[in-house]
């Protein structure tokens, strides 16, 4: 560089001398200003909020994942990663279904017309599993007097990389609960459509009580209609890492939707649920009240609430926390609840969260009547996920679940944690 040509400084990048007019962003020249020849910033903006993710169906429309995403920066990617790289097994797998008369499961082809009714993926995971469908399992609840019930057991999928895709449709009046009990050894990522017709009333559980070597991606997708109810449950109790992510579109006058979680992580193991509820049409409620306990070193959870309220959703009444019970040192709970409101004529909207250890004023109190440290231990973790477990509305199933959670508690006596002191606890309402 010449003497006579003055040194660039940083805030004012050189553009190559043979770029036209037009290359160098001509048409944007105001009052001696240019725009910088990289350009193009607003395309690059990385999504701010869960609304405005890109939907797809199409494995290629998502790029490779690396980690930094922000809906992927807390997962373990060397574990997930061949659930992301497509050409997933999508065919048929066994499995057990008990039902009411008024109730069908069935397989149906993959071009079943109800597929994609209740929502597209969001995330390159679930794109995959939808690309690799060779057939879709539909579930049809039924109108009549009674409430049906189907349950249906799912173990063999293997340690290949398998995708799975499920339809579960309330007709209008229908009232009846689905059960999808998850055991095993598995390597799925799958999809679950949950439509919920007019004035339908349905509740969807899921249970992953898998193997320890059990990886799992879920992602589902509920429509409720208008002045219909949902009651969505996720309980995550086995399996090396499960990550499970409801959403909800209340897409109709009177939509009503309560989703539920409680989990349970051991040494190592990783949990996560990204939950997400979009208010789209007037007088729709919501409730989220998910609770997870951690013990053992590694032992890892992830809970993400979004809600959206839209500007076509007044009248909207929402709520969502999260809390997280650490049993030992050594565990982490990452627990991160958004609200977006886009109107102002809303009945109430609010979040919470809260991490922290055992009181120690409950433990002394139970102590203090007799009643030893690993009793009162139980006790105290009992008290606080079977709030949940009893939302689910089958006292079989609830009965099964407490006896799971004792079972984690037995297996993985250790020490108290010791005190949190920088444990958080946030809450908002409007």
């Amino acid at each position: 560089m010449s003497s006579s040509t003055p040194t660039p400084r940083i805030d004012q990048p050189i553009e190559p001398a043979a770029l036209t007019g037009t290359e160098r962003g001509a048409g944007q020249e105001q009052h001696g200003a240019r725009a910088h020849s990289d350009g193009a910033w607003a395309s690059k903006i990385p999504v701010q909020t869960r609304s405005e993710r890109p939907q797809s169906g199409d494995i290629d429309a998502f790029a490779a994942v690396t980690g930094r995403e922000v809906n992927w920066k807390f997962a373990p990617l060397d574990k997930v990663a061949p659930l992301l790289a497509g050409g997933l097994d999508g065919s048929a797998y066994p499995f057990l279904a008990t039902q009411t008369d008024g109730a069908d499961v069935e397989w149906a082809r993959s071009d079943e017309p109800r597929v994609g009714t209740a929502g597209l993926p969001e995330d390159r995971a679930a794109a995959a599993a939808w690309t690799a469908r060779d057939a879709v399992l539909a579930v049809t609840v039924k109108a009549t007097d009674a409430h049906e019930s189907i349950a249906i057991t799912r173990s063999d999928f293997g340690q290949q990389p398998r995708a799975a895709h499920t339809v579960i449709t309330a007709e209008p009046n229908a009232q009846g609960i689905v059960v999808i009990d998850n055991r095993g050894s598995a390597l799925l990522s799958e999809n679950i459509e949950i439509v919920v017709q007019d004035n339908a009333r349905l509740t969807v559980v899921t249970v992953q009580d898998w193997a320890d070597d059990a990886v799992h991606i879920s992602t589902h997708f509920a429509e409720v209609g208008r002045d219909a109810f949902l009651k969505h449950v996720v309980v995550s109790l086995g399996g090396d890492v499960v990550r499970v992510n409801p959403s909800t579109h209340l897409g109709a006058q009177g939509a009503d939707v309560e989703m539920y979680g409680v989990y349970f992580a051991d040494a190592g193991q990783y949990i996560e649920q990204q939950v997400y509820v979009n208010h789209d049409a007037p007088n729709s409620r919501s409730r989220v009240n998910y609770k997870g306990a951690l013990q053992g070193a590694g032992a890892h959870t992830v809970w993400i609430g979004d809600v959206l309220i839209g500007r076509t959703a007044p009248g909207t009444d929402s709520y969502e926390q999260n809390r997280n019970l650490v049993l030992t040192d050594g565990t982490r709970a990452d627990s991160i609840p958004n609200l977006e409101i886009e109107t102002g004529d809303i009945a109430g909207a609010g979040h919470a969260s809260a991490t922290g250890r055992f009181d120690d004023e409950q433990l002394f109190y139970l102590q203090a009547r007799g009643i030893p440290e690993e009793e009162a231990r139980r006790l105290v973790v009992l008290g606080f996920l079977v709030e949940v477990i009893q939302k689910i509305g089958a006292p079989e199933l609830e009965e099964r679940l407490i006896a799971a959670v004792e079972q984690e508690l037995l297996e993985g006596k250790t020490v108290l944690a010791a005190p949190i002191t920088d444990a958080s606890l946030t809450e908002t309402s409007v």
